[in-house]
Order: structure tokens, then C-alpha cells, then sequence
């Protein structure tokens, strides 16, 4: 039974109420009603709870013009699922759409009836009932305050109060600066003047009362005190309407906070994009009841979707697992821990175990030798040490030369299967590690030499020196320094003095220009001063063969084993530099394309690919460009699939060579066309292009030599791929998300890969124009995202749940579903806020791919490796999922 009444469309549509028994033993009403708006008739049913709560919940929306049919059920079905287009301001859509959000997640508190007709113009009951999903989602959505801050609590803001005040008073521009919000001084101030205007505080000054006041409204965890705030925050006149000019203030202030100059300059757009949703009657002026109910909408099927994941049993589950471990014995957390490092290093371990003895193989033969050799009557111990140092000195110096053939090493890793069990992914790490052994070597062959043989065999006795003579001259050495005048003192001066410029160019704090400005040593720091100075072993190893030839004991030319050690490195390293130069200068030529010349100091390049030119995916090129410098090389990643007809890169221009290179570009490209991205564009890719360029069509010539191998080629051999990039570090990821599209269907065994999960972390919302054109292909070819899921976070906007974004969250959603087009990153997909919870990250993907393995590829920062591989391992350890951590040379 139903009771239905029907409306003509010009008054609030009567409704009639009848009682119906609940399931539960409650009584309940059910009031439908129906109402026109033009020639459309929809019957909308509701359940009113009489038990005391008073919840209203949407029973039927029908569609009966036409007399209604069989198909009611469907569309009802429909409407309840998903928004209905609306026809204009003001329209049956409009209403229905106002309605669900109220009736579909909230309930009065005050019990009864609630009045349909109050409903459709907009009124709202005095108080909701916050604890339903989408209170829950809002109440995350308006905090003025972070956790620490309201963590810290009161005690801490009056300790700052104390220190910041003045005669007693808080002045107005520090109030941000007390309550903890450090780095929006602005938002800070604004918060503080709606503050004071509801309370009628006119001074520019706060006592510690009005301090204390206000702090506990913002730290209030309520929901209707954030909406006031808020509210009040926008309402400039305090006259209980917010005007589109009003609006356009909180959210130009609210784009400056969050550092998105490309809202600021369509905020007159955006502005009357955030009206027309929340003022449909067009009556000028939104209430706040209009906007709390766009903060209690529902949330999307996405979310829904994340959060049933998260509460899933499996999640609560991993949950328990990755608690910490209850067992208290130190030794056996020890075992498990050694077990751990040793299940995810072995390949590592068993390198540096191995590297580990032959060193002490080399130096306790050497010693062993020399403490049966004549001279040790005179300078004992001393020379069996210097003699290990320099026999381990000439192994090292051999095989520091092996990491960084890097022809060599690709083919090994691509071509053999040697990558099962050696770690060709840290071959820089070991070039690093053999230099560390290399220094060791010297130190012990130098100090011991200097101050120990050399002083025992000056004041050595006539009888001891007798058997010296057949290695040092009849003479007796007549000072100190004879030794350092001749050819093995000054070589060995030589090759100290250049390995320690070397060495300390080669540290991050000058390779990198991490010096400070006014540090004297700044001008040596910089890529390019490391790669000079590493090209003086030439002279090192020159020096290095002299000083082992020339030597004062072994003068015997099958026992002067330095040439031996270094012959077949030395020329392997050799005919790789050759090959590299005849390759680059003739058999590899490229042709550029494209230039664009992006916002942060991002040039992208696209250049014609070689004939016979294969690479893989997160493989990278060596670029030479004479204009810039003729002798330097730098590596840059692959940003274009293997299956592109062309090569690109990305290129950040942070040093002095890839400076001076953006400078080069930027003088031969002429500015972007309309709907084009990048400050200054160079296409020329017809003739009628290059001809309308004139005279900037002379671009500057590259040389390319590569490709070479890294961690990201890899990525083929694993099930599902969690691809995380922070900022240019998405170039060598970037490639594999496309090759995973244009490979997705193929059956071959050597390509596995099935899911990616995309992270992209960048500072500035202008980065996003790097990788604009991807990010759209890929959102269109993967509309459904089955394939690839694509998240882009923007590190410079407050979290979503801070009140500094709220409006940027409704702007944004409101904005996606119009053009479906992200209001931040100009791309299909949406942008989130704040960098990701990892664990979040990682949780989510053990849940949904339990008994897979997952290959785990990170580039960008440093200061992020320890956590992730931290996760990967716990992951991998406390559940079913196997997480294989990569971490790119960056």
C-alpha cells in the first residue's frame, strides 16, 4: 500500500503519510509523493523512521509520465546509482539531486516527519546525524588544524603565546604562527578576522582568553562548529549569504596557499562554476545549508570501492600481521632479522663475500711471502703489510674498471643469466664499494711504507743493511727523502694526490652542488667537475703501471704482476670507449623532431630513432651536445615506448650542463601555438613546419650513444607493477606504463606483467605539462583502468581534509565531472593531495593481488628509499604477496 498525491508543478506537492509495520518491531511511515516540473511526472517515495532517530531514507524514485510500465524498476534503479543530468538551474534533476543527498545519508535528530516540500527548496533539519559515511568523508574535509597541532593541544599554543606576544597581546599577523599553522600566515589571518567578526572583536590584537576561545573552535572535532568556521571564514559581511564575489576571495587566497597560480588565473570561471552548483536557483548568494550539502554528499563508488577493501577481512588481517612482533628474546629477533636480510640480499652478500676474500686471499699470501723474504730482518712486519695493501691496491684497480663497462654489463644482464644471481642493478654500488678497497689498499701500503719501513731502513746497522744492498744500492741511503726524489716516491705522490681530488669531487656534497652559497669550495662542486677530475686516472693508472714496474725489491719482470692485474681491464674498458665514440659519432645519428621547454626547467626532446635501434623500456642513452661541450656525456632515461616510432626525453636542468643546454633550446624555439603546453615549442616534423620556423629551424646537433641497462628493465617478469616516481624521476617509469598498454594483450611468456599501479609525486602543479599528453593516452586507452591506474600526487597542496583545500576538493570534483577534465593537472586524471600514505599504498595492493609478485620501481629522491624498501620487505615477509624493491640510479 502506498498513499500518493500529485502536484501541478507550480506549489510544494501535498504529501500523505501512512504507518507501515518494520521488520524490526519499529514503526515507520512510508510518504511518497509525486511532482511535475514541465511534462515529467516522478513518484518519490520515503521511509520515515518514527523510533526516535527520525532517519529518511530514500524508498523509489519513478518515473511515471507515460503511465509508468515495466520498466520502472530499471530506471529507478538508475537514478539511485548514479547523478541524473541536469536539465538546467533550477530543474527537476536539480531537485532530485538535492534530495538524494540529503535523504540518502543523513537523518534529523529531532524525530517525526520531515517535510517534503522543505526538502526540495533546499531547508534542511536543525541537526544531522554525523555519523554516516558521508559525514564521516566531510568531517575529514575541514580540518583547520593538522594533528600535531591539535596532538600538541593547548599547553603548547600558550607556550608560543608567551613567546610570541606582546605586552600581553597576540598580534593578528602571528596568530597562524601560534596555533600551528606554520606556512599560510594569509589563511592564517583570514581565519582570525572571521573569528573575531563573529564575536564582535574589532582590535587587531587577541588577549590569551580570545586566544584560548579560539582554539577551541578550531580544534572542536565537531562537524557543525568546522561548517560555521568555515562559513564564516567566506561570509566577509557576516550577513549569512556568501556572494560570488565573496567565493572568488576565499578561493583566489586559497590558490595562493596551495601554490596553483593556473587557478588564480581562471578563478572568475571557477568561481561561477562553484555558484551554479551551489546557488541552482540563481538567487545570487549561497547559504550554508546549500554547502553542507555538497560536504555531505555521498561519497563516490571509487572510494566506497578503497574503503570496502580496506575493511576487508584480509586487510585486518595484514593489519595483524604487521604489528610488531611480540617475541621479546633478542636472539632470536636477531636470527629473524639476519634471515630477512639474507632472503632479500643473497645476491649481495654472496658478491661481497666473495670480493671480501680474495681481497684477504691476496693480502695474506703477499704477507706470508714477504715474512719469509730477507728484508723482513730489517723492516719486520712493517713490509709484510705494505705488501698485502699493494697487492690487494692492484686487484681493485682492475676490477673498478669492470662496473662501469657499461656495454658489458648490458649485454651480461640482457643476453646471458648471470642476472639470477648477480646484481648487475648495483654495479655502481660496487664501482663505489671497489674504490673504498682501493683507498683501503693504498692507506695501508703508503702509511706503513713512510713511517715505518722507510725509518727502519735509515737506521738500520751496517750487518743489517749488508742483504739491503742487493735491492737499494751499495750505498747507504743517505736521508729521508731519497726515497720521495725517486721515480716510485714521486709516482706514488702523483697517484695519492689525484685519487684524493678525484675521491672528493666524486662525494655528493660537490657532485651534486650541495655546498652553500657562501662555501669557497662551491665553484669546485657540480657534475662537471666530477667528471673531469675522475677522467685523471688516466694519469693515475699510468703512474700506477710505472710505480709497479720501478719497484726496489722485485725487479724481476715476471714478478712485477701490476700489468698483469690491469691488462685485460684496461683494454676491455679501452675497446669500450672506442666503440662508444665510433658508434655515437656516425653509426648512431639522430634527427630532432620536437622541443618543448616545460614550467620547472624541463626541456623534452624528440628525436628520429636510428635505424636497428632497440631498447627496452627504463633502459637510458648517453647525449653528447658539441655546442654545449664537446667532451661530455650525461645519461638520461628513455621516456617513449620501444614500440614508438621516435626517441624522447625528459630533462631536468638543474646543473651546469643541462643549464646551459635549456639556454641553447630556448633560443631557437619560438612560443607554444594556442592549446599547445611548454613556454616554448620547436616542431619540425614536416617541411611546412621547419619552413614557418625560418631561421630558429637550425636546432643544435646530439650525439647518442646507448642504450644501456638499469632496474627498470626488468619490470616484464612480474605479475603486477607499483611504478613510483618523485618528480623527473617518473621519466624511466613513464616508458614502461606505455609499453605495458601496447603489450597488454600479448601471450608471449617473457611479458607477465597484467596490473600497474602508477604513483607520481611532484611539487608544482606546472610539472603535470611534462607527461600531459601520456597521461591523457593512457586514461583513453585504459578508460576503465583495469589496466593501468594512474595517481598523481601535488605535494604543494594541503592534504585533502585540510580546510586550506577544501574548496580546490569541491572545485575539483565539480570540475572533473563536467569536462572530466582535473582542474590541477589539466590531464584526465584526477589529482590528489599531499604525498601518499605508503603503507595505505602497498596494504592495497597486497589485498588485491594475494600470491603475486610485485615488482616495486622507485625513482626520485633519496630520502624516500628506506621507507619504501622497508615495506616492500615487511610486505613481502608477513603476507602472501612478494614485493621486489628497485631502486633506479638517480
Amino acid at each position: 500500500m502506498s498513499g500518493q498525491g500529485e502536484t501541478n508543478g507550480t506549489g510544494p506537492p501535498p504529501a500523505t503519510a501512512f504507518k507501515s509495520p518494520s521488520t524490526d518491531g519499529k514503526s515507520a511511515s512510508r510518504r511518497s509523493t509525486r511532482f511535475k516540473d514541465e511534462d515529467e511526472y516522478v513518484e518519490v517515495t520515503l521511509d520515515v523512521r518514527d523510533d526516535g532517530d527520525g532517519a529518511v531514507a530514500v524508498r523509489s524514485v519513478k518515473n511515471v509520465s507515460g503511465g509508468g510500465g515495466g520498466g520502472a524498476d530499471k530506471q529507478e534503479a538508475a537514478l539511485l546509482e548514479r547523478p541524473v543530468p541536469a536539465p538546467g538551474p533550477g530543474g527537476l534533476s536539480s531537485k532530485l539531486r538535492a534530495l538524494r543527498r540529503i535523504a540518502s545519508g543523513n537523518s534529523s535528530k529531532r524525530g517525526g516527519a520531515v517535510s517534503l516540500s522543505a526538502l526540495l527548496r533546499g531547508e534542511r533539519p536543525a541537526r544531522l546525524d554525523r555519523s554516516v559515511t558521508g559525514a564521516a568523508s566531510a568531517l575529514r574535509g575541514l580540518q583547520f588544524l593538522n594533528q600535531a597541532a591539535v596532538t600538541e593541544g593547548w599547553p603548547e599554543v600558550e607556550k608560543r603565546f608567551h613567546r610570541l606576544a606582546v605586552d600581553g597581546f597576540l598580534l593578528r599577523s602571528r596568530f597562524g604562527q601560534c596555533i600551528g599553522m606554520v606556512g599560510s600566515e594569509e589563511f592564517a589571518v583570514q581565519i582570525f578576522d572571521s573569528l573575531a567578526r563573529r564575536r564582535g572583536i574589532t582590535a587587531q590584537v587577541l588577549t590569551k582568553d580570545q586566544l584560548r576561545e579560539f582554539w577551541e573552535q578550531l580544534s572542536d572535532p565537531g562537524f557543525d562548529a568546522k561548517l560555521r568556521t568555515f562559513f564564516d571564514m567566506v561570509d566577509k559581511n557576516a550577513d549569512g549569504q556568501i556572494t560570488e564575489e565573496e567565493l572568488k576571495e576565499v578561493l583566489t587566497l586559497t590558490a595562493s596557499a596551495n601554490k596553483l597560480s593556473k587557478i588564480l588565473e581562471r578563478v572568475d570561471e571557477y568561481t561561477a562554476l562553484i555558484m551554479e552548483e551551489l546557488d541552482p536557483d540563481n538567487l545570487g548568494y549561497i547559504e550554508i545549508a546549500n554547502l553542507e550539502s555538497l560536504l555531505l554528499q555521498p561519497p563516490s563508488s571509487q572510494v566506497q570501492s578503497r574503503l570496502l577493501t580496506h575493511s576487508s577481512n584480509i586487510s585486518q588481517l595484514i593489519s595483524q600481521k604487521l604489528a610488531p612482533a611480540p617475541d621479546r628474546n633478542p636472539l632470536r629477533r636477531a636470527a629473524m632479522s639476519l634471515l630477512y636480510f639474507l632472503e632479500d640480499n643473497w645476491k649481495r652478500v654472496w658478491v661481497m663475500a666473495l670480493w671480501l676474500a680474495i681481497n684477504a686471499g691476496l693480502f695474506a699470501w703477499k704477507f706470508v711471502a714477504y715474512r719469509r723474504h730477507p728484508t723482513f730482518d730489517v723492516m719486520g712486519y712493517c713490509v709484510c703489510v705494505a705488501k698485502g695493501g699493494a697487492e690487494t691496491t692492484k686487484f681493485n684497480m682492475a676490477l673498478i674498471l669492470l662496473p662501469v663497462c657499461r656495454n658489458t654489463i648490458t649485454w651480461l644482464r640482457s643476453r646471458t643469466r648471470l642476472g639470477a644471481a648477480v646484481p648487475f642493478n648495483d654495479n655502481i654500488n660496487f664501482h663505489k664499494v671497489v674504490a673504498g678497497g682501493v683507498a683501503v689498499g693504498v692507506l695501508l701500503h703508503a702509511v706503513t711504507h713512510l713511517t715505518c719501513d722507510f725509518p727502519r731502513l735509515l737506521h738500520a746497522s751496517a750487518a743489517a743493511y749488508e742483504p739491503m744492498k742487493a735491492y737499494f744500492g751499495q750505498r747507504r741511503i743517505p736521508d729521508y727523502w731519497w726515497f720521495v726524489k725517486g721515480v716510485e716516491g714521486i709516482t706514488g705522490v702523483i697517484m695519492v694526490v689525484l685519487m684524493a681530488v678525484a675521491y672528493t669531487l666524486a662525494h655528493p656534497w660537490f657532485r651534486r652542488g650541495k655546498l652553500s652559497e657562501g662555501n669557497p669550495l662551491r665553484r669546485l662542486s657540480g657534475f662537471n667537475m666530477f667528471w673531469y677530475s675522475h677522467h685523471l686516472f688516466v694519469i693515475v693508472y699510468v703512474a700506477f703501471v710505472v710505480h709497479g714496474v720501478c719497484l726496489y725489491i722485485n725487479r724481476t719482470w715476471y714478478k712485477q704482476t701490476t700489468w698483469m692485474y690491469l691488462a685485460i681491464p684496461l683494454l676491455l674498458y679501452a675497446g669500450e670507449r672506442l666503440l662508444r665514440a665510433l658508434r655515437s659519432h656516425g653509426l648512431t645519428t639522430v634527427r630532432i623532431e620536437k622541443v618543448a621547454v616545460y614550467p620547472g626547467n624541463v626541456i623534452a626532446i624528440h628525436m628520429s630513432k636510428p635505424h636497428g635501434f632497440s631498447y627496452k623500456s627504463g633502459q637510458y642513452i648517453y647525449v653528447n651536445c658539441g655546442e654545449v661541450s664537446p667532451f661530455e656525456w650525461h645519461p638520461f632515461t628513455i621516456t617513449s615506448a620501444p614500440g614508438d616510432d621516435y626517441l624522447s626525453m625528459h630533462i631536468r636542468c638543474r646543473g651546469d650542463w643541462t643549464s646551459s643546454f635549456r639556454a641553447l633550446f630556448s633560443q631557437v624555439c619560438r612560443p607554444p601555438a594556442v592549446g599547445q603546453s611548454g613556454l616554448l615549442r620547436a616542431d619540425l616534423t614536416s617541411p611546412a613546419a621547419a619552413a614557418s620556423a625560418g631561421g630558429n629551424s637550425k636546432l643544435p646537433k646530439l650525439l647518442i650513444d646507448g642504450p644501456y641497462g638499469a632496474p627498470a628493465q626488468d619490470y616484464r617478469k612480474y605479475d603486477v607493477l607499483l611504478l613510483i616516481g618523485l618528480g623527473i624521476g617518473a621519466t624511466p617509469l613513464i616508458s614502461i606504463v606505455k609499453d605495458v598498454l601496447n603489450n597488454i594483450s600479448s601471450t608471449s611468456p617473457d611479458f607477465m606483467t597484467r596490473r600497474v599501479y602508477f604513483y607520481w609525486c611532484t611539487r608544482e602543479e606546472g610539472s603535470f605539462e611534462w607527461f600531459r599528453g601520456v597521461m591523457n593516452e593512457v586514461a583513453q586507452r585504459d578508460a576503465s583502468g583495469d589496466v593501468v591506474e594512474l595517481h598523481n600526487h601535488c605535494t604543494s597542496v594541503y592534504e585533502e581534509g585540510d580546510a586550506r583545500s577544501a574548496l580546490l576538493v569541491m572545485l575539483q570534483a565539480l570540475h572533473h565531472a563536467k569536462s572530466g577534465v582535473d582542474v590541477v593537472s589539466g590531464t584526465r586524471v584526477r589529482t590528489h593531495f599531499a604525498r601518499p600514505n605508503w603503507r595505505d599504498v602497498f596494504k592495497r595492493v597486497a589485498c588485491g593481488h594475494q600470491g603475486q609478485r610485485v615488482g616495486v620501481f622507485y625513482c626520485g629522491d633519496q630520502k624516500v628509499t628506506p621507507e619504501l624498501r622497508r615495506l616492500s620487505q615487511d610486505f613481502s615477509h608477513k603476507t602472501t604477496t612478494k614485493f621486489v624493491f628497485h631502486k633506479e640510479n638517480f
